[in-house]
């Protein structure tokens, strides 16, 4: 009997590690917001796999081979809910892009660990984002792999003057916004927001999109309103305008000729 392939086939891949989701508010929303855009992004492109914060296994029959990427994205796999994303199961497919969160924490495991890891697997994109600016300098940080090393992204600036990196695998910028923080993410300096270059909007999770909506609703209701009260006046003045042409028809002057 073949002993690899017994072991490959019995070994137990826990889709948890037991323990409890322990973060800062800032880096749990932040997680949170960048897998939902991203997947609205990606949304009607059927073979792209957003996810985060779950178990990447990437050796067969070795359950301690593994990672689990704050967000991740792969491209050329089925879109579809998984406990956990085993590469032999998927065409031996494995992130394009990886964004880490970075905290007190995970500093040094983000910074030295994961990217000799992300890059011994092929990771073409690794990005590192702050959100309180308190454990990574800078607080945006991008790499591309280059000849199986990583190699620093260029950071660029708008015509405003806001700090930007770009991700040629997603098409988009990742910009730090000097703004106050998206809906349901604690207010920060700088905000973390994907910009798709290609139609100059940034991209909204699903409250912002409600928020917009609703807004766009009321200014559609408020215009309506206004037109209507604009009508209202143009026939009241027509109706006071004839009022007034009938007083004068009766005091036998013709109101066409009246000065």
């Amino acid at each position: 009997m073949d002993t690899a392939k017994l072991t490959r086939d019995t070994a137990i891949y826990p889709d948890t590690d037991g323990q409890p989701m322990s973060e800062s508010d800032a880096t749990r929303d932040y997680l949170i917001y960048a897998v939902e855009v991203l997947r609205l992004y990606f949304q009607s492109r059927r073979q792209v796999y957003v996810s985060g914060n779950l178990f990447i296994y990437y050796e067969q029959g070795n359950p301690k081979a593994v990672v689990s990427p704050d967000v991740f994205v792969v491209f050329g796999v089925s879109a579809r809910q998984r406990k956990s994303y085993k590469t032999w199961q998927e065409g031996n497919k494995l992130p394009s892009f990886v964004l880490e969160i970075t905290s007190e924490s995970t500093q040094k495991k983000d910074e030295v660990e994961k990217p000799q890891l992300y890059a011994s697997l092929g990771v073409q994109e690794y990005f590192q984002y702050d959100p309180t600016a308190d454990y990574l300098k800078p607080q945006l940080k991008g790499r591309t792999l280059v000849n199986g090393q990583y190699q620093p992204l260029s950071r660029q600036e708008t015509a405003e003057g806001i700090s930007y990196l770009s991700s040629k695998v997603l098409g988009l910028d990742l910009q730090l916004r000097p703004e106050q923080a998206l809906i349901g993410i604690v207010p920060l300096p700088k905000s973390l927001r994907f910009y798709d270059p290609q139609t100059g909007l940034y991209l909204l999770n699903r409250r912002e999109v409600e928020q917009q909506w609703t807004l766009s609703q009321q200014e559609r209701d408020t215009a309506q309103q206004e037109r209507d009260e604009a009508q209202q006046e143009r026939d009241e003045a027509q109706q006071k305008a004839q009022q007034l042409a009938d007083r004068l028809r009766a005091l036998g002057v013709d109101p066409d000729e009246a000065v």
